[in-house]
Protein backbone atom coordinates (compact mmCIF):
# COMPACT_ATOMS: atom_id res chain seq x y z
CA UNK A 1 0.00 0.00 0.00
CA UNK A 2 1.53 3.45 -0.76
CA UNK A 3 2.13 5.66 1.90
CA UNK A 4 2.01 9.35 1.61
CA UNK A 5 5.32 11.03 2.37
CA UNK A 6 5.75 13.71 4.98
CA UNK A 7 6.50 16.16 2.65
CA UNK A 8 3.30 15.26 0.19
CA UNK A 9 1.47 15.40 3.23
CA UNK A 10 2.71 18.91 4.37
CA UNK A 11 1.77 20.24 0.28
CA UNK A 12 -1.61 19.09 0.62
CA UNK A 13 -2.91 20.39 3.71
CA UNK A 14 -0.70 23.80 2.91
CA UNK A 15 -2.63 24.03 -0.39
CA UNK A 16 -6.18 22.86 1.67
CA UNK A 17 -5.33 25.58 3.94
CA UNK A 18 -4.41 28.40 0.75
CA UNK A 19 -7.85 28.12 -0.15
CA UNK A 20 -7.32 25.16 -3.07
CA UNK A 21 -9.81 22.81 -4.14
CA UNK A 22 -9.45 19.12 -3.79
CA UNK A 23 -9.52 18.95 -7.83
CA UNK A 24 -6.95 21.27 -8.46
CA UNK A 25 -4.58 19.68 -5.86
CA UNK A 26 -4.78 16.51 -6.83
CA UNK A 27 -3.39 18.42 -10.31
CA UNK A 28 -0.73 20.33 -8.24
CA UNK A 29 0.43 17.59 -6.57
CA UNK A 30 -0.93 13.88 -8.52
CA UNK A 31 -2.37 12.81 -5.17
CA UNK A 32 -5.46 10.79 -5.42
CA UNK A 33 -8.39 12.94 -4.69
CA UNK A 34 -9.65 9.53 -2.33
CA UNK A 35 -6.38 10.63 -0.58
CA UNK A 36 -6.29 14.07 0.26
CA UNK A 37 -10.11 13.63 1.57
CA UNK A 38 -9.12 11.31 3.72
CA UNK A 39 -5.75 12.98 5.10
CA UNK A 40 -8.47 15.96 5.70
CA UNK A 41 -10.23 13.81 7.85
CA UNK A 42 -7.43 12.59 9.65
CA UNK A 43 -5.89 15.99 9.90
CA UNK A 44 -9.41 17.51 11.25
CA UNK A 45 -9.81 14.81 13.80
CA UNK A 46 -6.44 15.46 14.84
CA UNK A 47 -7.32 19.71 14.81
CA UNK A 48 -10.31 19.22 16.67
CA UNK A 49 -8.49 17.18 19.60
CA UNK A 50 -5.96 19.92 19.66
CA UNK A 51 -8.37 22.86 19.44
CA UNK A 52 -10.57 20.98 22.39
CA UNK A 53 -7.63 20.22 25.14
CA UNK A 54 -6.05 23.65 24.49
CA UNK A 55 -8.86 25.62 24.60
CA UNK A 56 -9.64 25.61 28.43
CA UNK A 57 -9.82 28.44 31.17
CA UNK A 58 -9.60 31.56 28.63
CA UNK A 59 -9.70 35.12 30.20
CA UNK A 60 -11.13 36.80 27.16
CA UNK A 61 -12.27 40.26 27.67
CA UNK A 62 -13.97 40.78 24.39
CA UNK A 63 -16.24 38.50 22.70
CA UNK A 64 -17.89 38.74 19.63
CA UNK A 65 -20.28 36.19 17.96
CA UNK A 66 -21.18 35.79 14.42
CA UNK A 67 -22.84 32.88 11.82
CA UNK A 68 -21.84 32.58 8.40
CA UNK A 69 -23.41 30.06 5.95
CA UNK A 70 -22.65 27.18 3.80
CA UNK A 71 -23.93 24.47 2.65
CA UNK A 72 -23.29 20.70 2.41
CA UNK A 73 -24.25 18.55 -0.66
CA UNK A 74 -26.99 20.72 -2.28
CA UNK A 75 -28.69 24.36 -1.32
CA UNK A 76 -31.79 24.19 0.98
CA UNK A 77 -34.63 24.61 -1.75
CA UNK A 78 -33.29 21.44 -3.71
CA UNK A 79 -33.30 19.29 -0.38
CA UNK A 80 -36.25 16.73 -0.75
CA UNK A 81 -37.78 14.31 2.78
CA UNK A 82 -36.44 12.09 1.79
CA UNK A 83 -32.57 13.49 1.90
CA UNK A 84 -30.03 12.82 4.55
CA UNK A 85 -30.43 15.61 7.37
CA UNK A 86 -26.96 16.54 6.93
CA UNK A 87 -27.91 18.19 3.22
CA UNK A 88 -28.62 21.46 2.84
CA UNK A 89 -28.14 24.73 5.21
CA UNK A 90 -25.23 24.30 7.37
CA UNK A 91 -24.23 27.29 9.77
CA UNK A 92 -20.83 28.04 11.52
CA UNK A 93 -20.92 29.50 14.81
CA UNK A 94 -17.89 31.71 15.63
CA UNK A 95 -16.94 33.51 18.75
CA UNK A 96 -13.44 35.66 19.00
CA UNK A 97 -11.92 37.50 21.19
CA UNK A 98 -11.57 41.05 19.76
CA UNK A 99 -8.11 41.64 21.57
CA UNK A 100 -5.89 38.74 20.92
CA UNK A 101 -7.90 37.28 17.51
CA UNK A 102 -8.48 33.96 19.51
CA UNK A 103 -11.30 31.85 18.19
CA UNK A 104 -11.74 30.08 21.20
CA UNK A 105 -14.86 27.85 20.18
CA UNK A 106 -16.73 27.54 16.91
CA UNK A 107 -19.70 24.97 16.49
CA UNK A 108 -21.00 23.56 12.67
CA UNK A 109 -24.99 22.87 12.94
CA UNK A 110 -27.89 23.70 11.53
CA UNK A 111 -29.07 27.41 12.45
CA UNK A 112 -31.87 25.96 14.49
CA UNK A 113 -33.50 27.99 17.93
CA UNK A 114 -31.24 24.89 19.72
CA UNK A 115 -28.13 26.12 18.08
CA UNK A 116 -26.77 29.25 19.68
CA UNK A 117 -27.84 27.75 22.67
CA UNK A 118 -25.37 24.59 22.32
CA UNK A 119 -22.99 27.12 20.61
CA UNK A 120 -23.39 29.63 24.15
CA UNK A 121 -22.50 26.29 26.55
CA UNK A 122 -19.69 24.86 24.22
CA UNK A 123 -18.05 28.66 25.08
CA UNK A 124 -19.22 28.64 28.52
CA UNK A 125 -16.89 25.47 29.00
CA UNK A 126 -14.03 27.52 27.42
CA UNK A 127 -14.33 30.34 29.08
CA UNK A 128 -12.70 31.02 32.66
CA UNK A 129 -15.00 32.66 35.64
CA UNK A 130 -13.44 36.21 35.13
CA UNK A 131 -16.34 38.75 33.92
CA UNK A 132 -16.00 39.66 30.02
CA UNK A 133 -18.22 41.54 27.49
CA UNK A 134 -20.02 39.91 24.48
CA UNK A 135 -21.35 41.52 21.06
CA UNK A 136 -23.61 39.37 18.66
CA UNK A 137 -25.84 40.16 15.98
CA UNK A 138 -29.57 40.96 16.65
CA UNK A 139 -30.89 37.01 16.29
CA UNK A 140 -32.97 36.95 19.55
CA UNK A 141 -32.40 33.59 20.31
CA UNK A 142 -29.01 35.09 21.53
CA UNK A 143 -30.75 36.22 24.09
CA UNK A 144 -30.21 33.01 25.98
CA UNK A 145 -26.46 34.74 27.06
CA UNK A 146 -28.26 36.14 29.77
CA UNK A 147 -29.37 32.80 31.25
CA UNK A 148 -26.13 30.81 30.94
CA UNK A 149 -23.50 33.94 31.39
CA UNK A 150 -25.61 35.01 34.17
CA UNK A 151 -23.73 37.53 35.97
CA UNK A 152 -20.43 36.97 33.86
CA UNK A 153 -21.07 39.05 31.19
CA UNK A 154 -21.71 42.78 29.88
CA UNK A 155 -23.83 41.73 26.68
CA UNK A 156 -25.28 43.96 23.79
CA UNK A 157 -26.58 43.27 20.43
CA UNK A 158 -25.58 45.08 17.46
CA UNK A 159 -28.27 44.94 15.06
CA UNK A 160 -27.81 46.03 11.06
CA UNK A 161 -30.41 47.35 9.12
CA UNK A 162 -30.26 47.09 5.65
CA UNK A 163 -32.05 49.86 3.36
CA UNK A 164 -33.34 49.57 -0.68
CA UNK A 165 -31.12 47.31 -2.91
CA UNK A 166 -32.86 48.48 -5.78
CA UNK A 167 -33.85 45.82 -8.38
CA UNK A 168 -32.35 42.75 -6.48
CA UNK A 169 -34.18 43.66 -2.90
CA UNK A 170 -36.98 41.52 -4.30
CA UNK A 171 -34.63 38.14 -4.07
CA UNK A 172 -31.52 37.29 -2.70
CA UNK A 173 -30.70 35.01 -5.28
CA UNK A 174 -30.16 37.82 -7.48
CA UNK A 175 -27.60 39.88 -4.93
CA UNK A 176 -23.80 39.25 -5.50
CA UNK A 177 -22.72 42.04 -2.79
CA UNK A 178 -23.63 42.83 0.51
CA UNK A 179 -26.95 45.22 0.50
CA UNK A 180 -26.13 48.93 1.76
CA UNK A 181 -26.27 49.06 5.45
CA UNK A 182 -28.82 52.62 6.06
CA UNK A 183 -28.29 51.93 10.43
CA UNK A 184 -26.94 50.43 12.76
CA UNK A 185 -28.52 50.26 16.45
CA UNK A 186 -26.64 49.36 19.42
CA UNK A 187 -28.98 47.68 21.98
CA UNK A 188 -27.75 47.24 25.82
CA UNK A 189 -29.05 43.94 26.91
CA UNK A 190 -27.33 43.15 30.08
CA UNK A 191 -24.77 43.92 32.60
CA UNK A 192 -22.94 47.42 31.72
CA UNK A 193 -20.76 46.63 28.44
CA UNK A 194 -18.74 49.39 27.27
CA UNK A 195 -20.24 51.46 24.03
CA UNK A 196 -16.82 51.91 22.74
CA UNK A 197 -16.28 48.13 22.85
CA UNK A 198 -19.39 47.21 21.18
CA UNK A 199 -18.68 45.49 17.96
CA UNK A 200 -18.72 42.58 15.37
CA UNK A 201 -16.88 44.14 12.90
CA UNK A 202 -13.65 41.47 13.58
CA UNK A 203 -15.73 38.41 13.91
CA UNK A 204 -17.50 39.43 10.48
CA UNK A 205 -13.00 39.97 9.48
CA UNK A 206 -12.71 36.92 10.34
CA UNK A 207 -15.43 35.53 7.82
CA UNK A 208 -13.83 36.98 4.92
CA UNK A 209 -10.09 35.05 6.09
CA UNK A 210 -12.63 31.98 6.43
CA UNK A 211 -14.24 32.52 2.60
CA UNK A 212 -10.59 32.73 1.58
CA UNK A 213 -8.86 30.12 2.74
CA UNK A 214 -11.46 27.27 2.39
CA UNK A 215 -12.45 26.89 -0.83
CA UNK A 216 -15.40 25.14 0.41
CA UNK A 217 -16.78 28.13 1.16
CA UNK A 218 -16.13 30.21 -1.86
CA UNK A 219 -19.79 31.30 -3.45
CA UNK A 220 -20.57 30.32 -7.10
CA UNK A 221 -18.07 27.44 -7.39
CA UNK A 222 -18.84 24.10 -7.58
CA UNK A 223 -16.38 23.45 -4.62
CA UNK A 224 -18.91 23.12 -1.77
CA UNK A 225 -18.68 20.61 0.64
CA UNK A 226 -20.25 16.73 -0.64
CA UNK A 227 -20.05 15.35 2.88
CA UNK A 228 -21.08 17.23 6.37
CA UNK A 229 -17.58 15.09 7.80
CA UNK A 230 -15.66 16.92 4.93
CA UNK A 231 -16.92 20.33 6.28
CA UNK A 232 -16.16 19.53 9.85
CA UNK A 233 -12.99 18.52 9.31
CA UNK A 234 -12.04 21.65 7.07
CA UNK A 235 -13.36 23.79 9.65
CA UNK A 236 -11.23 22.12 12.05
CA UNK A 237 -8.03 22.17 10.39
CA UNK A 238 -8.64 26.07 9.08
CA UNK A 239 -9.26 26.91 13.21
CA UNK A 240 -6.18 24.71 14.80
CA UNK A 241 -3.95 26.58 11.82
CA UNK A 242 -5.43 30.17 12.47
CA UNK A 243 -5.11 30.22 16.30
CA UNK A 244 -1.61 28.44 16.51
CA UNK A 245 0.20 28.54 12.90
CA UNK A 246 -0.49 31.27 11.18
CA UNK A 247 0.86 34.56 12.58
CA UNK A 248 -1.86 37.64 12.51
CA UNK A 249 -0.65 40.57 10.59
CA UNK A 250 -2.10 43.04 13.39
CA UNK A 251 -0.52 41.12 16.31
CA UNK A 252 2.68 39.70 15.13
CA UNK A 253 2.36 36.59 16.67
CA UNK A 254 -0.36 33.90 16.30
CA UNK A 255 -3.90 34.15 18.49
CA UNK A 256 -2.47 31.33 20.54
CA UNK A 257 0.59 33.66 21.87
CA UNK A 258 -1.52 36.59 21.86
CA UNK A 259 -3.70 34.76 24.59
CA UNK A 260 -1.11 33.22 26.55
CA UNK A 261 -1.95 29.10 25.85
CA UNK A 262 0.94 28.63 23.04
CA UNK A 263 4.69 29.99 23.52
CA UNK A 264 5.61 29.84 19.73
CA UNK A 265 4.15 29.40 16.53
CA UNK A 266 3.58 25.54 15.98
CA UNK A 267 4.62 24.11 12.70
CA UNK A 268 1.95 23.19 10.20
CA UNK A 269 3.35 19.40 10.62
CA UNK A 270 2.17 19.61 14.03
CA UNK A 271 -1.12 19.71 12.61
CA UNK A 272 -1.08 16.54 10.53
CA UNK A 273 -2.76 13.14 11.56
Amino acid sequence: MYTLSAEKKLAVISALLEGNSIRSINRMTDVDRNTIASLLLRSGDRCAGIIGDSMQNLRCGFLQCDEIWTYVGKKQRRVRKEDSPELGDQWVFIALDEETKLVPYYQVSKRTREAPIQFLWGLKRCLSDDRFQITTDGWHFYRSIQGIFAGQADFAQLVKLFGDYGQFEATSEGRYSPPRISEIISKVVDGRPDPDRICTSHVERNNLTLRMQMRRFTRLTNAFSKRLAHLKAACALHFAHYNFCRVHSSLRITPAMAAGIASEIWPLSSLLA
